[in-house]
């Protein structure tokens, strides 16, 4: 199958999934059709507000699976589907992306080519407040050429009310 046609299938899919996946909450971010032998595999990548939990992903999945079996979309050849979180390894290019990680780190490549990492506090349409090294620092989303959350393996949480009394 040519790129060209591959895009227009996707995009086609895509479309086909917004507005039912939108009724039950969720954001498509992500459809991606690959060859996989005589088959095909469908990713569908979806999120949230409050992110997206394994039951989430399961009714995301039967209403992907409704969708696609009452539409010809996916055409004649057989496919799997998988459907996923967003995860945190895909880059932050939407305004609900940076208001969906408050509170995590981040690191942006700016246009300008310099690296900044700090943690979202807030953000908005527009941009971002980030906590670098503890000076707060606006950084409009128009400003971003690529931004990722960092992970945070063994993060200081705060544990003025974690006391217990014996």
């Amino acid at each position: 199958m040519s790129t060209a046609r591959q895009d227009a299938t996707r995009d086609r899919i895509e479309a086909e999934l917004v507005d039912p996946l939108k009724e039950l909450g969720f954001d498509v971010e992500a459809v991606e059709v690959t060859p996989a032998g005589k088959r095909r595999v469908l990713r569908v990548a979806v999120d949230k507000d409050g992110g997206v939990t394994l039951d989430d992903v399961a009714d995301a999945t039967r209403e992907v699976s409704r969708v696609l079996d009452d539409s010809d979309v996916m055409g004649e050849m057989p496919y799997t589907l998988e459907v996923t979180s967003r995860g945190v390894d895909r880059p932050l290019t939407l305004p609900r992306h940076w208001r969906r990680n408050e509170d995590r780190l981040v690191r942006a490549t700016l246009a300008d080519g310099s690296d900044l990492t700090g943690r979202i506090v807030a953000s908005d349409d527009t941009a971002a407040t980030l906590d670098v090294d503890g000076e707060r620092r606006e950084v409009a989303f128009a400003d971003v050429a690529k931004a990722l959350v960092q992970i945070e393996f063994n993060r200081k949480t705060d544990t003025s009310d974690t006391s217990e009394d014996d």
